[in-house]
């Protein structure tokens, strides 16, 4: 999907592509380039707050000079206000810096979150509490050493609140089952990342209906953009296919309750389909989609990819009206002349005109049509026309 709509395409009706098109040439293999973002208020934060520190600081140094002997007293209160300009403008400098590097690592701390089930998060702050804790009993000891007491203590309080936090998090369903919670590994059943297709195609609310869409379900804020562009679109076929997504969205969200999410926030990438790859990889999560390009390109990087359109080939049926089946009649069925068999998976078959087959060898019949319901599958048959 590009980012205007003159790179938008219509949807196949039968080969389940995107509903809008997608660069040709895509950065696989390889890392995306980078995402420059604007300056905002986080940076400006940071700046100030260590131009204030840098400030602060130099006041305190220059209180321990005595610049009235130094440089004489009419020129000491300049000298003060000339090193707490200089603090902070060192505080500011120092604090661009920060600023540049502070989005990248806020970036892989929310990454990293979303890789963490929220209960080894509230378990591993716990230990990080406890490790706290036992770090300042241990920290006692550590000071009064003879010489490197005061340079361990540091690293000691750092080295066992860590242990402490890293053993509660690898131990968090352990220790929430002794106080009666049951936690679902969030490795167990990975998010699953919706594409566009699939909210267009709409098959997904009967699969989360019917249960068969376990674990957490995540919407993409660019791929909701994305079908926000395509209901723009000049195009009217286009446009009611937009249309359709975003009405489908709430309805997903519905069927889906606490369940689906819809995740804010850039991801680094050159369209929609490396933005989703890039994210299922950060995420560890698996991508939902009918676009058989994106399937190909998401398992050459090693992302588990569930296609609704395999799905859907997978449920087919085993048989199509015209074929010939062996089937041996066992019992009458309600209607008159009818017959009932099984095939060898239990599928029942219905013969009609077959009540004269109960109880006798296995016959050739020709099926005529075949249902699939809630309660299994059946397929209806009769005898073959004489001289077939």
């Amino acid at each position: 999907m590009g980012t205007s709509t003159d790179n938008e395409r219509t949807t196949g009706a039968d080969d389940g592509t995107r509903a809008t098109a997608r660069p040709t040439t895509l950065p696989y293999p390889g890392a995306p380039e980078p995402v420059r973002e604007p300056r905002g208020t986080v940076a400006l934060v940071t700046q100030a707050v260590l131009m204030l520190l840098g400030a602060l600081g130099a006041f305190q140094i220059g209180r321990t000079v005595d610049f009235a002997r130094e440089i004489g007293d009419p020129w000491q209160y300049l000298a003060y206000v000339g090193a707490i300009a200089l603090g902070a403008i060192i505080g500011w400098t120092i604090g661009g810096v920060v600023a540049r590097w502070l989005p990248s690592r806020m970036r892989a701390i929310d990454r990293a979150a979303d890789r963490r089930s929220a209960g080894e998060l509230m378990v591993g702050a716990l230990g990080l509490v406890v490790g706290l804790v036992a770090a300042a009993l241990a920290g006692v000891a550590v000071a009064r050493l003879p010489v490197v007491g005061p340079y361990l203590l540091l690293p000691v309080v750092l080295l066992v609140a860590y242990v402490f936090t890293r053993i509660a998090a690898r131990k968090h369903a352990d220790i929430l089952r002794l106080v009666g919670i049951r936690s679902r590994s969030a490795s167990s059943v990975p998010p699953r990342l919706i594409d566009s297709s699939v909210i267009i195609d709409g098959r997904i609310i009967d699969i989360m209906n019917a249960r068969f869409m376990p674990g957490q379900i995540v919407i993409p804020a660019f791929v909701v953009d994305e079908l926000h562009r395509v209901a723009d679109a000049t195009d009217p076929e286009k446009r009611q296919r937009g249309r359709r997504g975003l009405d489908l969205v709430e309805e997903i969200k519905e069927a889906g309750g606490q369940r689906v999410q819809v995740r804010t926030g850039d991801v680094p990438g050159d369209g929609v389909d490396a933005k989703l790859v890039n994210l299922a990889r950060d995420m560890r999560a698996t991508i939902v989609t009918t676009d058989y390009a994106l399937n190909k390109v998401a398992r050459i990087q090693g992302i588990e990819v569930l296609n609704i359109n395999e799905l859907a080939n997978a449920l087919k049926p085993a048989v199509l009206p015209g074929e010939t089946l062996t089937v041996r009649v066992i019992r009458e069925g309600r209607e008159y002349d009818q017959g009932v068999g099984y095939l060898d998976d239990g599928t029942m078959v219905v013969v009609e005109g077959g009540r004269g087959l109960v109880g006798g060898d296995a016959a050739d019949v020709e099926v005529t049509s075949a249902i699939q319901n809630p309660s299994g599958k059946m397929v209806f048959a009769r005898l073959p026309a004489p001289g077939r």
